[in-house]
């Protein structure tokens, strides 16, 4: 086994009490052989290659960037997120299409049509909305940090093409999905043409949820590769988009769905699958990759909670996120929403004890301990970074 030998290694340290945040500590120094109770490291071997590390800029957070903060404090702040010299270096960022449970301005879609109404010509098809105060944080960040990747996906399509007729729960009307593969080439054409290139798309987020208190859509898995296969991407080939197509985007403890999906006529289409944490474990992402080891991971999202203590989930996230989720070969380690308020606000009927990534109160911004795990993750690995062998030796290493 070929080690890396005598190379200095930098040392950042956080501690559960905080005493210590991104703090540079004395450096080590790697050498040959096994160690006895210590990081083995074989560069050599090497596994997935790493996408990025970052979080969702829902239209809440952009709300509160936008809104809370004057121009010199937004600049400041996007420096400190995404600038991977002058600060931490978020490379990826995960983006609804139209609403979720975190819309400062309630449900919207890119094609909203009044009750009774359907338009699958698209011809109301706009992202005004956007266009207020979401695109143009976005193009600060992509200025600050041009390497940022962008995955975006629908918490609901439009309300007219849903079986219930409104973006709260129900079923996508499969009747439209020529329409809805529509709505995608639409929403990446215009984006792209704001200058915000979009990495990658999936078809629903979370798709085995249906809540009728904020947008949310069921999609089963045999519709979902129907959709991929059929719809979105003979829509995407035709019209010279080149971004990615992940399925699934849900919890860990459904591996059939996935499988389902790359097991389908879908299959050539997909890049991968993408998975939540809110329930199951992260091994799950191993036993999809053995299956179809020729298909990407991703993890897309997990939320900090309000009360629970900053050591514990210090521990949590380094075990099942920034450990766990890069060895069951994660490309990415996404978190929720990037800002919240003090008050897990502006909230749209969904969680109402969610934790951004960062508070901001007023003008007053306080990093949470999710910004510290993707400080770790985001300012050292860079995107195209593999991963390589290292052994484990204690519990969350």
């Amino acid at each position: 086994m070929t080690l890396l030998t005598a190379q200095q290694v930098t040392v950042v340290e956080t501690d559960g009490d905080q005493s210590k945040l991104m703090q540079s500590q004395p450096a080590l120094t790697f050498s040959a052989g096994q160690a006895a109770n210590g990081i083995t490291v074989d560069a050599t071997t090497t596994y997935q290659t790493m996408d990025g590390f970052g979080a969702a800029l829902t239209d809440s957070s952009a709300w509160l960037i936008a809104n809370q903060l004057n121009a010199t404090q937004q600049t400041a702040f996007l420096q400190q997120l995404f600038d991977p010299h002058a600060g931490i270096g978020l490379s990826f960022l995960r983006q609804p299409i139209g609403a979720s449970d975190f819309s400062q301005s309630g449900n919207y879609s890119y094609d909203d049509m009044p009750a009774g109404q359907t338009d699958p010509q698209l011809t109301h098809f706009s992202i005004a909305h956007d266009q207020a105060y979401l695109i143009p944080l976005l193009k600060q960040a992509l200025a600050i940090n041009p390497t940022l990747k962008i995955i975006a996906e629908p918490w609901s399509p439009p309300a007219w093409m849903k079986t219930t007729g409104t973006m709260n729960g129900g079923n996508v009307n499969t009747a439209m999905f020529s329409p809805l593969a529509g709505y995608f080439v639409k929403f990446v054409q215009a984006y792209n043409a704001a200058g915000i290139p979009i990495y990658a798309v999936a078809p629903q987020n979370e798709p085995e949820n249906s809540n009728t208190s904020y947008p949310t859509a069921l999609l089963s898995a045999p519709d979902e590769a129907n959709f991929v296969a059929n719809y979105l991407a003979p829509a995407f080939v035709s019209s010279g988009i080149n971004t990615a197509i992940i399925g699934y985007e849900h919890n860990w403890n459904d591996t059939t769905y996935p499988t389902t999906l790359l097991a389908g006529s879908a299959a050539p289409y997909l890049a991968g699958t993408a998975f939540h944490c809110y329930a199951g474990d992260v091994s799950s992402q191993s036993t999809v990759e053995a299956a179809y080891p020729n298909k990407g991971i991703w993890f897309t999202e997990c939320s900090g909670t309000v009360g629970s203590s900053f050591s514990g989930d210090l521990v949590w996230n380094t075990s099942n996120l920034l450990v766990g989720a890069t060895r069951n070969w994660a490309r990415s380690v996404l978190l929720w929403n990037l800002v919240l308020n003090q008050n897990s606000g502006p909230q749209n009927g969904g969680c109402t004890n969610c934790r951004g990534v960062v508070t901001i109160n007023g003008s007053t911004i306080t990093p949470n301990v999710e910004y510290y795990v993707l400080a770790h993750l985001a300012k050292y690995v860079m995107p195209g970074a593999k991963r390589i062998s290292s052994n484990t030796f204690g519990p969350g290493s």
